[in-house]
Parts: C-alpha cells; sequence; structure tokens
C-alpha cells in the first residue's frame, strides 16, 4: 500500500502551525506528518508536541532556509509520496487521498494541488486568537468587534466547517491580480495541456507531492536557491522523465500575512542561478510570461499568454544564449510574427 509523508516547513508561526496540525489531524487517509522547526524562536515545539499527531520532529538551530527544511524533512520521512506543506497552510480533509490517487495514475512523479488563499488571516500572527502581527496592533485597535470576530479562524472552524473557510478562500500563488491569473493558468496546463512540454513551471510551493525516490534520485531540492526552488526541482524531475499531474481535490489554504512573503518579480537573484543551472529559453521567458499578466507594457506581441504559449516562444528562440538575449529574440520574434 503507497503511503504519504507530509513534510510541514515551519518557522515563527506556531499559532498558525496549530491549525495547519489540527487539519492535517482530520484528513480521510491517515499520513506520517513531518515537522521542521527551520530555526524558530517561538512556541513551535510545544504546538507540535500537543498536536496528537505523533509527528517526526526535526529543529535546526538556525534557520537554514525552505529548500534545506524541505530536504531536512524528507531525509526523515518514511512514506512512499512525499507531500510538501508550510506552516501557515491549512490541508482540506481530501488533501493527503487526493495526493495518493495522483500518483496511482499512470507513472505521475509530481503532482499539484489547488493552492487557495484566505485573505482575513493577513493582519493576524494568531489568527484564533486575533493577536495583531507586529506593527498592525495601531491599525487595527478601531476595528468593530463583529468585524474582527469574522476575521477570526477557530480550531473549530478547521475540524468542523472546513467549507466554510474554502468558500471564503481565492485562487492565488502570491497576493495580488497578476499571482491569482498565473494560478488559473498554471492550474489549467496541468489539467489540459498534459502534452505541454514546461508544465515543471506549474510547480507549487506548497501541496505539491514527489514520489521519494523520484525526489532522491534527482538529490532533492537545490539548497543554494531560496526562491523558485520548486519549480527547479521540478524541472529537473521532468528531465529525468518525471511528469506533473493535478491532484484533484487537494486543496490547500494559504494563511496569508500582509508581510514577509517574496515577489519573484522583485527578488530577482533566483533567475540568474536557475539560467546558470538550466541554461533555456523557457526559463530566460519565465519572468516574461509573469510580468505580462500585469504590465500593460506587454500587452499584444510582447505577451506571454499561457504556458503552452511560454512553451512555444522558447522553441522560436531556442538557439539563442543568455537571459537578455532569449527575451530580445522572443520581442522580435512576436513583433515580427504580428507585422507578417
Amino acid at each position: 500500500m503507497t503511503r504519504a509523508s507530509v513534510v510541514v516547513r515551519t518557522r515563527d508561526e506556531a499559532y498558525r502551525l496549530r491549525l495547519t496540525l489540527a487539519s492535517l489531524a482530520g484528513q480521510s487517509v491517515a499520513a506520517e506528518v513531518v515537522v521542521v522547526n527551520d530555526g524558530a524562536r517561538d512556541h513551535t515545539a510545544e504546538v507540535v508536541a500537543a498536536s496528537g499527531l505523533g509527528c517526526v520532529y526535526v529543529r535546526h538551530e538556525r534557520a537554514l532556509g525552505r529548500a534545506a527544511a524541505a530536504n531536512a524533512g524528507a531525509a526523515k520521512a518514511s512514506g512512499d509520496v512525499l507531500i510538501f506543506l508550510d506552516g501557515d497552510t491549512l490541508a482540506s480533509p481530501g488533501l493527503v487521498a487526493a495526493h495518493l490517487a495522483a500518483h496511482g495514475r499512470g507513472g505521475a512523479v509530481m503532482a499539484r494541488g489547488e493552492t487557495l488563499h484566505l485573505r482575513r488571516t493577513r493582519d493576524f500572527l494568531d489568527p484564533e486568537g486575533l493577536l495583531p502581527m507586529p506593527g498592525e496592533a495601531a491599525r487595527l485597535a478601531g476595528s468593530p468587534a463583529a468585524e474582527l470576530a469574522r476575521l477570526r479562524v477557530t480550531m473549530e472552524d478547521v475540524r468542523g466547517d472546513f467549507a466554510a473557510l474554502e468558500a471564503a478562500a481565492g485562487g492565488g500563488i502570491y497576493p495580488g491580480v497578476a499571482p491569482r491569473k498565473l494560478y488559473a493558468l498554471e492550474m489549467d496546463a496541468v489539467r489540459n495541456h498534459p502534452e505541454c512540454g514546461v508544465l515543471w513551471a506549474a510547480a507549487s510551493g506548497a501541496n505539491f507531492s514527489v514520489e521519494a525516490q523520484a525526489f532522491a534520485d534527482v538529490g532533492g531540492f537545490d539548497e543554494t536557491f531560496s526562491i523558485n526552488e520548486h519549480r527547479e526541482l521540478a524541472l529537473r524531475l521532468a528531465k529525468a522523465g518525471g511528469r506533473m499531474v493535478a491532484a484533484e481535490g487537494a486543496r490547500s489554504l494559504h494563511m496569508i500575512h500582509r508581510r514577509g512573503w517574496r515577489d519573484p518579480l522583485m527578488d530577482t537573484a533566483w533567475e540568474t542561478a536557475f539560467y546558470r543551472r538550466h541554461p533555456l529559453a523557457e526559463v530566460a521567458l519565465l519572468a516574461v510570461f509573469w510580468r505580462g499578466l500585469s504590465d500593460p507594457a506587454l500587452a499584444g506581441a510582447g505577451r506571454i499568454g499561457s504556458l503552452p504559449e511560454l512553451g512555444a516562444a522558447a522553441r522560436r528562440v531556442a538557439d539563442v544564449r543568455g537571459i537578455a538575449a532569449v527575451r530580445r529574440a522572443h520581442f522580435r520574434a512576436a513583433a515580427e510574427a504580428v507585422a507578417a
């Protein structure tokens, strides 16, 4: 029988982790839970001990980053399928079952679920006790009690009325309109375009699963990456023949926060490192694709509108090397095509 291990990466989010672990306790199919405390200074250890899940617990004395935390958790996991989750992410009751079902369909090596955002948590360190995030207390002080009560996420909600939480959430990757568009495009590609050669770009940072043996064979996450490490892993898995599918019904709710998330269009050090390891046109065009979802200047000829279009654009400029050169060639080729 195929078994799953859920690897939860967490740092200084004990209040939210308590809710995450409650959601894992309510799974329709049992799974091993591995919690990696990546240098937290709060009461994470106490939350894990009180969860009743019998978690495998890994603690880093200092923060080593998401990739290293995921690798440390995978090293302690015993399941055949590794499901990666974050400590501020709620798992729908069928999440584990859906990932296992996805891996049972015709040789799938990777699966991504539906990653939704729960926006009402963005101001709170503790979404249940309504403890504000640092710097938010003064702004929230005048809020009506009824409004604050509406924003609360409780253990009872997680255990007894998860459907209501799902109904209040929306699709997304990071906060903002463009990431919501990207989420929809990625899910469409994974569901409806299995022949697309760049499905690795639809990998998600959480609610993403990998066969444990395939993960080990490619060496796990590259720990030199601090952002987009999941897509880089997915590309190596795809190069090794791995296929990505949708884990239908595996929904996760990211309890978002107003500060602290990283925008890959602003924090771009990952881009050069990614291209250096994988000098492919589709890697160089990733940011062009993402930026075009929100930048009016990239409307028309310079815009890449989907993952299949990303693959087609990459094929047109595959003989060009260098991030800047690939982008220039793409815009030139697109403009010439429109002019013709």
